[in-house]
């Protein structure tokens, strides 16, 4: 039965906000890992506290750990970031700091900014703040292709964005969008709380799928593997299944206990999913 590969699998700093980057860095090159998923988040590299110097001290960091930075994630749920806002200057700052944080993955090196659709007012006619979504996208996705960046872009739970849930609303989106730098993120939770498949994913966008965030839930919830009930051994075993060539991760977050000691969720991560991974293949 064919089986992802070990190497196929980044670290990321979620859970770690409350330690120094030094010390994630140590952590996830500890645990075998070459890259990271840099959530983009204080202390460790937020957009509003980006200069020139933190970038690059972050870039020696991670350097000095063996890491390099797969994608960067910047928060854009919590924080006062939203692309698809309908308040007019917000929306353009927000913008202009996703722009900022594609110059930021070019001096990491790294291959990947990490997008979502953002969310409009609940109150308006949900067409405005899908149009505001797709011409925001378009303009940090044109912005990143001009710096030798590629994006991701991933469905949010119904909670979190008004725009896009499922897998049909993100190949809609794409589909109108209809630019060649953005590829698509599987997240296990969104997946499951809107009722899609690993299946459905493959089906819509094949190899155009690049990241996972393998997630435990109820079936929401940013679990660590084995604190919530969905099946993801099955849905590592699918993309297997379907030659799926990119990376994946753990997102555990949210959950007191994690951010006390993200070592231990990340423990019980790396032995859910050991039984699931080769360590002899090597990725495409």
């Amino acid at each position: 039965m064919p089986q992802l590969a070990f190497r196929q699998l980044i670290g990321a700093n979620f859970s770690f906000q409350h330690f120094p980057l030094a010390f994630v860095a140590e952590t996830i090159r500890s645990f075998g890992m070459t890259e990271i998923e840099l959530w983009g988040i204080a202390p460790h590299l937020d957009l509003f506290h980006a200069s020139e110097a933190r970038v690059m001290s972050v870039r020696r960091v991670l350097g000095d750990s063996g890491l390099a930075v797969r994608c960067l994630t910047p928060e854009q749920v919590a924080y006062p970031i939203n692309i698809a806002s309908g308040d007019a200057e917000l929306r353009r700052d927000s913008i202009d700091r996703f722009r900022r944080g594609a110059d930021i993955c070019a001096a990491l090196g790294a291959r990947h900014l990490f997008l979502t659709p953002g969310r409009g007012f609940e109150n308006e006619d949900p067409r405005a703040a899908w149009a505001r979504s797709v011409e925001a996208l378009a303009e940090i996705a044109d912005h990143a292709r001009r710096v030798g960046v590629r994006c991701l872009l991933e469905p949010l739970q119904r909670v979190e964005s008004n725009i896009v849930n499922d897998a049909a609303g993100l190949h809609r989106l794409l589909v109108e969008l209809d630019a060649d730098n953005i590829d698509v993120v599987l997240d296990t939770v969104a997946m499951a709380t809107a009722g899609d498949m690993v299946a459905d994913y493959v089906g819509l966008f094949g190899a155009r799928i690049a990241h996972v965030h393998v997630v435990d839930g109820t079936p929401a919830g940013h679990l660590a593997w084995g604190d919530g009930s969905l099946p993801l051994g099955r849905y590592v075993g699918e993309l297997a299944e379907a030659g799926y060539a990119g990376t994946l991760t753990f997102e555990p977050f949210g959950n007191g206990s994690y951010a006390l000691d993200p070592v231990a969720a990340w423990r019980r991560c790396l032995d859910g999913i050991a039984p699931h991974l080769d360590r002899a293949a090597v990725p495409a």
